[in-house]
């Protein structure tokens, strides 16, 4: 058999998640229904989280999940919000003049 995790890089091959405590519980939960990139490419508060859980479960099917502290901890520590942006704003003399 195949193994599925790669330690030394700290990220899963095949999910893309970091192997962090409760990453498989947040595989065999996430992947079951979507791919981990749609987990992996979000960056959201505990709060928004916990939003977008209770989203799937009242329109998408998603089950109760007994160990969601657990995948809420996982969730915020390895992908909570970001302080900064995909890169610094352009400073003002760069930026092009303002339409009138």
């Amino acid at each position: 058999m195949a193994e599925t995790t790669a330690p030394e890089s700290g990220i899963d091959p095949i999910s893309g998640f970091v192997i962090k405590p409760g990453f498989e519980t947040v595989r065999a939960h996430c992947t079951a229904c979507h791919s981990g990139k749609l987990v992996t490419q979000n960056h959201m508060s505990r709060e928004r989280w916990l939003s977008t859980i209770r989203w799937m479960q009242k329109t998408q099917n998603l089950w109760p999940l007994p160990q969601e502290e657990q995948i809420l901890d996982y969730l915020s520590a390895n992908y909570g919000e970001r302080t900064i942006g995909r890169r610094a704003q352009l400073p003002t003399h760069l930026m092009p003049p303002r339409a009138k």
